[in-house]
């Protein structure tokens, strides 16, 4: 579904990525975990087209989308619930939805309002309010549910635990292995909740300095203690 060849990305002279390789299977769940500042979010603004790799290649389904802008890349099928959420905080709740709608590219099942409202009863109740005034878990359940309208085949989750209670952090892990399960929709997450990740990816890549440092299945990492301490501080 997705695949990072070696992709290099820069900030002004800053060299922040230096050779990531990873790839996501299709209708799997691959987690992508480090220290802040180690360039996971400049992974997902690479693969979105916010900050193209300079050297490397971003292919999703076998294209190579490296320096597409970021529209075109979401019309071929990758969604996007970006760090911070960046719900447009004047627009009411349905309106935010409506904004990120595109059809369903055939599906039999594609996702439009009522069926997210249906996967996701709490933004029902707060249909008419705006963004402004919704908690932190209102606003997670809206950055995720505003990604699926754009009916997506890859969705990229850019740190969906931060800053979340664990009750609502609980619920959000149980929507993700949902879609996994049920929708078989591949996904790239990027987490500092280290437990939940491993409970829902079928692979882990960790990173450190700009580059996969290790990667194994979440059973392996579980069981190297060495890893966890040098980068993950556990």
């Amino acid at each position: 579904m997705l695949e990072l060849i070696d992709i290099h990305t820069y900030y002004g002279d800053s060299h922040i990525l230096q050779g990531v390789s990873l790839e996501v299977a299709e209708g799997s769940v691959v987690a992508l975990l480090g220290r802040n500042g180690v360039g996971k979010t400049t992974v997902i603004r690479s693969i979105i087209g916010f900050t193209p790799p300079c050297q490397g290649a971003v292919r999703f389904k076998g294209v190579d989308i490296t320096g597409f802008e970021p529209h075109r890349i979401v019309q071929m099928g990758i969604g996007l619930v970006p760090q911070g959420r960046r719900i447009f905080p004047s627009l009411s709740v349905k309106e935010n939805l409506a904004i990120a709608a595109r059809n369903n590219r055939g599906r039999r099942r594609g996702w439009d309002l009522n069926r997210v409202l249906s996967s996701f009863p709490q933004l029902e109740e707060r249909l008419n309010a705006r963004g402004s005034s919704l908690s932190g878990g209102e606003l997670q359940m809206l950055a995720i549910a505003r990604a699926l309208m754009g009916n997506p085949d890859l969705l990229l989750i850019d740190e969906f635990s931060e800053g979340l209670a664990p009750l609502i952090l609980q619920e959000t892990g149980r929507i993700i292995q949902q879609l996994k399960s049920e929708e078989g929709l591949s996904m790239l997450l990027v987490a500092q909740n280290i437990r939940l990740a491993l409970e829902l990816a079928d692979y882990v890549y960790v990173m450190s300095n700009g580059q996969v440092a290790y990667e194994s299945t979440p059973q392996e990492l579980r069981d190297n203690d060495e890893v966890k301490a040098r980068y993950l501080g556990v």
